[in-house]
């Protein structure tokens, strides 16, 4: 399928999606809001991948969200709505938005991104949903939104504050300062730094090659339990990863696990199945 901002390709159990508009900065124009669920909620109800990587093109990642996205919103021709009803409208739109980027924290499977050039405003509220981010040294980060006299709304601060001391996000929230690859680094927001886009590409796909090597539904589990302790307390998670463990676990793919180490190749797991959608 062709969509106007992402090209989507699957090979090796990895789904590699990479925005496609470097010309433009990669800004999320109305259809990005549209295209980016359809296609992570398509790999992840069809279990057609076991690892997800974002990257994009051109010298900026992502230039975050084109305003032309509120365009025209609760305004009939020459009526407008009262100003409740309009304030209801925009909060849906938000509300639709988020939903956006709770895909990827939602996926059962890991979503990896490499960053290039400015991480900006909605960009940013993307990358802090993916389980995990790497940068090329040029990269920087930057809560765009203090800069033009909003608040970011679609997920920066629920997430950034679970990833990175609250301090340095008060900072960038209040300031609007762009935070550089190296402190992004030192401070637990990417994973690792490259030179070159070209090497850091070439490192996540390696990344996303060994996660997809090990047992999917061991991964799968592992990234629900890591969001369930994110939000709950130690004795919720503790009772739930019981749970967890007692329907989920399967002893063939621990065999498998060990003979394919014994064996010195990788694991041969059953796939995680696709979700059902229709009673």
């Amino acid at each position: 399928m062709t969509y106007a901002c992402f090209n989507v390709e699957i090979a090796d159990h990895i789904a590699h999606v990479q925005l496609k508009r470097p010309d433009q900065y990669n800004s999320m124009i109305k259809e990005f809001w549209n295209e980016l669920p359809e296609i992570i909620n398509d790999i992840n109800d069809n279990a057609r991948a076991r690892v997800i990587v974002i990257s994009s093109t051109g010298k900026h990642f992502c230039a975050g969200m084109d305003l032309a996205v509120f365009g025209g919103d609760g305004v009939d021709g020459d009526k407008k709505p009262e100003m409740g009803r309009q304030r209801h409208v925009f909060r849906d739109k938000v509300k639709m938005l988020q939903d956006t980027f709770s895909c990827l924290d939602n996926a059962r499977m890991p979503v990896l991104v490499a960053i290039q050039g400015g991480c900006i405003g909605g960009a940013v509220d993307m990358t802090s949903a993916c389980d995990i981010r790497y940068a090329t040294a040029d990269a920087f980060f930057c809560i765009q939104e203090i800069n033009i006299g909003m608040t970011a709304d679609v997920g920066t601060f629920p997430r950034l504050c679970k990833l990175i001391p609250e301090g340095w996000v008060r900072e960038l929230a209040y300031a609007g300062r762009r935070m550089p690859a190296a402190k992004a680094k030192e401070i637990g927001l990417v994973n690792e730094v490259y030179d070159t886009h070209e090497e850091l590409l070439s490192a996540v796909m390696e990344t996303a090659r060994e996660i997809a090597s090990k047992s999917p539904l061991a991964v799968a589990g592992s990234k629900v339990m890591i969001n369930y302790a994110r939000d709950h307390t130690i004795a919720d998670a503790l009772d739930y990863i019981a749970t967890w463990q007692t329907g989920m676990f399967h002893p063939t793919d621990m065999m498998e696990a060990f003979t394919a180490k014994s064996e010195k190749r990788d694991g041969q797991f059953e796939e995680i199945l696709p979700l059902s959608k229709k009673m």
